[in-house]
């Protein structure tokens, strides 16, 4: 592969980086194409969910508890510098207070008045600094009464009445005029004016968005008047909300002042058009930013409200790191110019578009490597522009590896890691608004029945506190009910240990109750103590019979793997059949039963009163209804039969953990609805405006040198890589780009590509290009359009995603939090606690015997474990040396190497043995461990030795592994892991190596959750896209196809990672050739292939991209928190700590 291969250590180290990176386009191609390897797959596959799942967010784990520590940090500094100032304050105003009172002193007469006149002016600018210091998101929320009263003599009208005679007609007009402004206070405030308001934004939405390319003239027309009628419209509610508010209170609102500047936006853009100053085009996009008008739904929606408020302040803390991300590009926009700049010409049958030569340029291209996609070709380029990878060209793609870490790793995880925190202030922000807005509403129920009966500012200040110490008792008192203390629970056993200890909710429920048969008949026949029905509940609950329906739920789901997608009626799908048979048949007979247990559905406790009995019922129902309809032409036979694949789903109602990780799923969705919401809005806004700037221009002729589809017509001459001597005629032909902004919908489509970060460069580039409507592209005809991208991604896939992902986190943190919601520990003590209970002494083998003694001291000493760390170093060294073509001396050399250090390492096992006894030496993992590498090393030499391999002097050296296909020689490279047995003496490695076990054991229901997502989406994938033909060149070859299950599950992993994802689904739409070997009618050869693809990948990308991955992120965060708090907080980490050591002092753990 020239640039990426594994022929030596650095080139597998780069190798390696670029697939962790999910570049897997490369990856998948080794993985498949390998030679000498079976499964290779394995070795790629582990690389992936290792290093991007799970090492990779440890640096997103680190990053995220350090930002946190930082901003507690700066939030403590300045509360101490606020602390300061106010007691610096206070001393100065002691100074002016005695002065005063020595004034007091000669004055005592004008104290009174004084006093009183500082207070009311004390009141009033208060009551102004608060009114103007108020910017919120809804429109209505600041106290407009006072300050639209105020604003009546101070604000608009104040100084004119001033001016004008007290006379009978100024009163009169007063009079009137405040009558006005308050009728139209009243309007504004009006639940209808604002439906009727919202009306005309969802208007002026279907207004925008039905603009698309060639539209009738009529439609333009009507878009054109629809625009005007609605601006007037939007002009009178901005100048009635002026009056009756007036001019102070109306720019208080954050959305009055953006109404405002929209509204002037679009008075001015129609003014310009109509005195034809401006083409329309010009500032239309004016009209998009309208829709943001949508978000005053917020007002009466207090959740969406609240996170619009979450998000604007987290703009706050990203806007520093907008800046220091520009710094960051511009330096390494700079730094490649001076390296790069005009040497990506080297290759002049190709024009490179991602190049260094000029600075607009080579920002772009910074910013493509920050954003992942293509780095590693831009790298190539890079290497290649300094004499490709056999020279010191190589040196170069430390550039690109530190630009990668530094941007990608670093700075963009910043953007999640404030994204978290934001969110997690938020929440709780949410909890406390919520208590605060309960605890207002019994203050007022209570203040009005008392007002009722008492009146007077000191029985109204008293009953304020008397309220206050109610609510706050009977809070209390409600909770005590709720909740009794463990320890009055606890008085009656004290002699039990283990009282205080935090159990677990899936501890508590460890004996499951039998549900009993409910109330009522089934079937209106047999009564709840009918022995038929008994005898089915027994069945029914017999654990025997629960497993035996979980074992046919798994056999039935891997017959639906098994079957072939292409010949549907072969002698394996028959088979199969026959099998699909017996299974529903015996799916029916359970449900059957359990009908027959718990009734049907009419009284409370039946069976299809659960969600979970319900998909039951629907799998099989599907199944029945499709053995009836037999007929496969039939397209509603082929839904159905798609719809089998559910029968997994079936395990979860049996499967309690996986249920409820299931749950806490659903919770999450139901949570990040909202967050949907505005990511959906504001991809429709920039969809709107991407139609208006690119409708109709992604157009281009397949022969470069025509630009118009008149011009786009008969044949043209290709040179096969710029040879003059291979031509070929092609026929010319007018196309649009696969992704384009022709509509609303397309650019919805294109935009969310975008936002993947996959094959957005290509678009970028195609948009540059663009000329004119339905007119071939220019080179580099408008480089300005890229702001709209870049835009774009920094608040769309930067931002909007970043706090999708971080409501998932923060919404799967709390679920956790929630199974201890009776518990008064923290979950710090509850670790520590659970530590505790589980912790066992650790022994240390101490002999006995002199002899043995001396032995013992020598393998525990530190010198000793010093040389062994120096000689696996050295033994790592030689294995790293190894390269592809190496000479017969140096594979002699690394082969006495290798006879050196395993017996160097024979001798460390056999001292080790002299020194524990086989028996104490065994029960370390760690030293199990390395008796298998040295027995594998000793075997692999011994059988080099006899059978030793033959080197073909003609044919290119070969290394002594080579003979066969999987050596014994892999043992090798196990001793490597022993680097990190003695690494782990670090208490920094230990502790990351904690959180990495702790994160594994979190996750079997979580990784089952993925397999099963997996599982269903192949299966689908086999029955939709399975006919598709492999044609190499295409994204459907020999290595990429749903032709079998594990093949379509290598596919989807391709696409969970992200990469190439929209080129396999447009590669899956209609009109595809089918394979030659599917059972296809004559004249149907192109029919293969469905719309379904769009949203069979879209919804597959969401679910794994930004769900189901960001559970390893949520897990490993949830343990990395002690790794970056305070660490003078006791953790279970120190009493692990402490075991270790006590064991030194305790070998016999006495």
């Amino acid at each position: 592969m020239g640039n990426t291969n594994f022929d030596n250590f650095a080139f597998a180290m780069l190798t390696v980086f670029q697939c962790i990176q999910w570049r897997m386009d490369r990856c998948f191609i080794w993985m498949n194409d390998a030679m000498g390897f079976e499964l290779p797959w394995v070795y790629f596959v582990s690389l992936v969910i290792f290093g991007s799942f799970f090492v990779l967010n440890l640096v997103l784990g680190v990053l995220s508890g350090e930002f946190s520590k930082e901003r507690e940090k700066a939030k403590a500094r300045g509360d101490f510098q606020k602390l300061r100032e106010k007691q610096q304050l206070e001393e100065d105003l002691k100074g002016y207070l005695d002065w005063i009172t020595q004034a007091e002193d000669i004055d005592p007469e004008n104290d009174e008045d004084g006093d009183e006149e500082g207070k009311r002016n004390k009141t009033t600018s208060t009551r102004f600094g608060k009114t103007a210091s108020m910017p919120t998101s809804e429109t209505e929320s600041v106290n407009t009464e006072n300050a639209g009263a105020e604003g009546e003599n101070a604000g608009c009208c104040g100084s004119m009445c001033q001016s004008i005679s007290k006379s009978k007609f100024s009163r009169r007009w007063r009079r009137w005029n405040r009558f006005n402004r308050r009728r139209c206070r009243a309007a504004v405030k009006s639940v209808s004016f604002y439906w009727l308001v919202i009306i005309l934004v969802f208007l002026n939405t279907l207004t925008i968005s039905s603009e698309h390319y060639n539209q009738p003239n009529w439609l333009t027309q009507i878009q054109d008047i629809a625009n005007k009628v609605l601006l007037a419209c939007f002009t009178c509610e901005m100048l009635v909300k002026m009056y009756s508010l007036g001019l102070q209170a109306y720019f208080v609102s954050l959305f009055n002042r953006f109404d405002c500047f929209v509204v002037c936006g679009g008075i001015t853009e129609t003014i310009l058009v109509e005195l034809e100053i401006m083409s329309p085009l010009g500032i239309s996009v004016f009209r998009c930013v309208r829709l943001l008008r949508i978000f005053k739904v917020t007002r009466h929606w207090a959740s969406l409200s609240n996170l619009v408020a979450s998000l604007l302040n987290s703009m706050k803390s990203i806007a520093s790191l907008l800046l220091l991300l520009f710094l960051f590009i511009i330096i390494f926009s700079l730094l490649g110019m001076q390296l790069f700049g005009g040497k990506f010409n080297f290759d002049e049958t190709q024009t490179k578009r991602s190049t260094f030569d000029n600075f607009p340029q080579s920002l772009l291209t910074v910013f493509q490597i920050l954003t992942g996609e293509d780095w590693n070709a831009v790298m190539y380029d890079g290497i290649m522009a300094y004499g490709g990878p056999s020279s010191s060209g190589m040196i170069v793609c430390v550039y690109f590896i530190i630009l990668f870490i530094c941007g990608n790793y670093i700075l963009l995880n910043v953007f999640l890691a404030i994204a978290v925190d934001n969110l997690a202030d938020a929440e709780s922000l949410n909890t406390a608004q919520k208590e605060a807005a309960e605890e207002k509403e019994k203050k007022k129920s209570a203040r009005k029945e008392s007002l009722e009966n008492k009146d007077g500012d000191k029985g109204e200040n008293d009953r304020k506190k008397a309220i206050e110490a109610k609510v706050s008792v009977d809070e209390e008192a409600e909770e005590e009910k709720e909740h009794p203390e463990p320890d009055e629970e606890d008085e009656d056993e004290p002699e039990v240990p283990a009282g205080p200890r935090p159990r677990r909710m899936s501890e508590l429920n460890m004996k499951e109750k039998i549900t009993p048969i409910p109330e009522g008949s089934a079937f209106f026949i047999f009564s709840n103590t009918n022995p038929i029905r008994v005898g089915c509940h027994k069945l029914i609950n017999h654990h025997i019979f629960t497993n035996l329906i979980l074992v046919f739920i798994m056999l039935s789901s891997a017959s639906l793997a098994a079957e072939d997608p292409i010949r549907s009626h072969s002698f394996r799908n028959i088979i199969l059949g026959y099998f699909d048979y017996a299974f529903t048949g015996i799916f029916t007979v359970e449900i059957f039963l359990k009908m027959m247990t718990y009734g049907a559905f009419l009284h409370k406790g039946s069976f299809c009163r659960n969600y979970f009995n319900l998909l039951d019922l629907l799998v099989v129902g599907v199944s029945l209804v499709s053995f009836g309809i037999q007929s496969s032409a039939i397209s509603v036979v082929k839904i159905l039969r798609v719809l089998r694949v559910l029968r997994p789903l079936r395990a979860i109602n049996r499967a309690k953990g996986l249920k409820h990780v299931v749950q806490c799923v659903f919770v999450a969705i139901r949570t990040i609805g909202n967050i949907m919401i505005v990511t959906t809005l504001l991809q429709f806004m920039f969809a709107c405006i991407g139609v208006q700037l690119f409708k109709g221009k992604f157009y281009r002729c397949s022969d470069e040198a025509k630009q118009t589809p008149e011009e786009c017509k008969g044949k043209y001459i290709v040179y096969k890589d710029g040879d003059v001597n291979s031509p070929s005629i092609r026929e010319r032909h007018w196309h649009n780009s696969d992704f384009n902004f022709d509509n609303v919908l397309s650019a919805m489509m294109a935009l969310f590509t975008v936002s993947t970060f996959e094959g957005w460069p290509a678009l970028l580039y195609k948009a540059i290009d663009s000329n004119g409507e339905n007119v071939g592209p220019i080179y580099n005809n408008r480089v300005e359009i890229s702001i709209f991208f870049i835009i774009y991604i920094i608040i769309i896939a930067f931002f909007m995603m970043n706090i999708f992902v971080g409501f998932v986190i923060v919404t799967f943190q709390e679920q956790g939090e929630k199974e201890y919601k009776n518990c008064e520990l923290d979950k710090n003590q509850r670790q520590c606690v659970e530590y505790a209970l589980k912790a066992r002494p650790l022994r240390r083998y101490i002999p006995k015997n002199p002899y043995q003694y001396k032995f013992w001291y020598v393998v525990n000493s530190t010198g000793f474990e010093y040389i062994m760390f120096v000689l696996i170093m050295l033994n790592t060294l030689c294995l790293a040396m190894q390269h592809y073509g190496q000479s017969k001396i140096f594979n002699d050399v690394m082969d006495v190497m290798n006879m050196v250090f395993t017996a160097v390492f024979t001798v460390e096992m056999v001292l080790k043995l002299i020194a524990f006894k086989p028996k104490h030496y065994f029960t370390d993992a760690w030293n199990t461990f390395d008796a298998l590498i040295v027995v594998g090393s000793v075997v692999d030499i011994a059988i080099t030795e006899v059978n030793p391999p033959e080197i073909d002097p003609t044919g290119p050296p070969t290394s002594s592994e080579d003979s066969a296909r999987i050596s014994i020689t892999f043992f090798r490279l196990f001793r490597v892991m022993r680097l990190v047995k003695l690494l782990s003496r670090g208490e920094g490695i230990r502790t990351l190596l904690w959180t990495f076990i702790k994160s594994f054991q979190a996750l079997p229901y979580v990784a089952l959750l993925i397999a099963m997502l997996f599982f269903i989406y192949a299966v689908i994938g086999m029955q939709v896209f399975g006919k598709i033909a492999m044609r190499d060149g295409t994204q459907i070859n020999r290595n990429n196809n749903f032709q079998t299950f594990p093949q379509a599950v290598l596919l989807l992993f391709r696409c969970a990672t992200g990469e190439a994802w929209q080129d396999i689904m447009l590669a899956c739409l209609p009109g595809k050739r089918c394979d030659p070997e599917s059972d296809y009618n004559p004249g149907e050869e192109n029919t293969c292939g469905s719309n379904f693809a769009i949203v069979y990948f879209i919804t597959f990308y969401m679910l794994c991209a930004f769900l189901i991955i960001n559970l390893f992120v949520a897990v490993i965060m949830d343990n990395f928190d002690y790794l970056t708090r305070d660490w003078s907080i006791l953790g279970p980490h120190h009493l692990d700590e402490f075991k270790r050591i006590w064991s030194e002092y305790d070998p016999e753990a006495k």
